[in-house]
């Protein structure tokens, strides 16, 4: 599954996902969120509670639990090869 947005609903999605483990998240997209700043607003949620794995930026990617999650930063999602993301 690919997220576009990063915001609120896109966080909980994902979070949700890993917690689960009924979805595998490949990639997510958000131009007006930095990837520091994704793993900022992902390990803080001010609703929901730290998260309780790890979570980190290796080689320009999100890592999550030590899965890879390919980011990108573009306005127009339809430009996202979102097939080669996983």
């Amino acid at each position: 599954v690919g997220i576009n947005g990063f915001g609120r609903i896109g966080r909980i999605v994902l979070r949700n996902a890993i917690e689960h483990g009924d979805l595998e998240v490949v990639a997510v997209n958000d131009p007006f969120i930095d990837l520091d700043y994704m793993v900022y607003m992902f390990k803080y949620d001010s609703t929901h509670g730290r998260f309780k794995g790890s979570v980190e930026v290796k080689d320009g990617k999100l890592y999550i639990n030590n899965k890879a999650i390919a980011v990108f930063g573009e306005k127009d999602p339809a430009n996202i090869k979102w097939g080669e993301a996983g």
